[in-house]
């Protein structure tokens, strides 16, 4: 079967206007310094979107029907981002999250993980409005407080919500992030019948496997060095971290939003500073895979 590819220029909109490029003010420039800018401007912007796709040494691309195979895939879900809200885009955390995350998940519960002939995890990207986004049970979305939706986008992402499937969005921070999601999010699903709440402390989310009495605030690596250990992003607009849901007409919850907190960094870095892996990684872990489990037994 033909593989599908990402487009690395992405769809017209918003979301390509993000990268600026300063520049001196320039005397009068004539027609050829004119070009020679714009032709500058083009390969920077392609430069930026090959490496997303390269990130982790591999070539990605978006997830094919031959590419599930019954065990479980980490999904993560591809969308635009809108220069004008307070975030990165889909590819933040990514590939290393994704495959740690579905490591220790093997390692530490009996879920079945699909592995390529080499032994690395099977961990894919999808669009909202593929086909390929009601194979995933469950789907990751970072830095969403700069997601851009459009209509088909949204419809598609309710249609596979209340046919029961799961979206954890992660790592936005303050209220400006907040806001900028739920205007996004409101598009899906509206206030009034699907409205937006505080998971309680004896939610069985926490208690799936291990015991979380409080949801962690993980911020980024280079913040929590560079601060001396800190954990808020965006001081006191970002003081507390956040486990908010959506339900189903049925009770069942569909959506996850950890707000003010990288839980995805926690995955990621592991390995990459010992004080910052025990600062945060156990802590991480035992959210994510207490998700997991949650999200595949409910």
């Amino acid at each position: 079967m033909k593989q599908s590819s990402l487009n690395v220029a992405g769809p017209k909109g918003p979301g390509n206007a993000m990268l600026r490029i300063p520049m001196a003010p320039l005397p009068r420039p004539g027609r050829n310094t004119t070009i020679a800018v714009v032709l500058i401007a083009i390969c920077l912007l392609a430069a930026a979107g090959e490496a997303q796709f390269r990130r982790g040494g591999r070539q990605a691309r978006t997830a094919t029907a031959a590419d599930f195979d019954g065990a479980f895939h980490f999904c993560r879900a591809w969308f635009r981002s809108d220069f004008r809200g307070d975030g990165g885009n889909w590819s933040v955390d990514y590939p290393k999250a994704d495959v740690n995350l579905s490591i220790r998940l093997g390692e530490l519960t009996k879920i079945p993980v699909s592995h390529d002939p080499q032994g690395y995890p099977n961990h894919l990207i999808v669009r909202l409005t593929d086909d390929e986004l009601y194979h995933c049970p469950f789907i990751m979305m970072t830095e969403v407080g700069s997601a851009l939706f459009d209509d088909k986008e949204a419809a598609r992402l309710k249609d596979y919500l209340l046919k029961g499937g799961f979206l954890w969005v992660d790592d936005f921070w303050g209220s400006y992030a907040w806001d900028f999601w739920v205007g996004q999010f409101r598009k899906v699903m509206p206030a009034a019948e699907y409205p937006i709440f505080d998971l309680p402390p004896d939610h069985p989310l926490f208690h799936t496997q291990f015991e979380v009495s409080k949801v962690p605030q993980i911020p980024n690596i280079g913040y929590f060095i560079g601060s001396g250990g800190g954990t808020s992003e965006r001081g006191a607009d970002s003081t507390t971290a956040h486990a908010r849901g959506v339900a189903d007409k049925n009770g069942r919850l569909m959506v996850l939003m950890t707000h003010n907190t990288d839980l995805g960094d926690s995955w990621e870095r592991e390995g990459d500073d010992p004080r910052y892996f025990y600062a945060v990684g156990p802590n991480g872990y035992a959210f994510g895979i207490n998700v997991i489990l949650y999200v595949l037994t409910h």
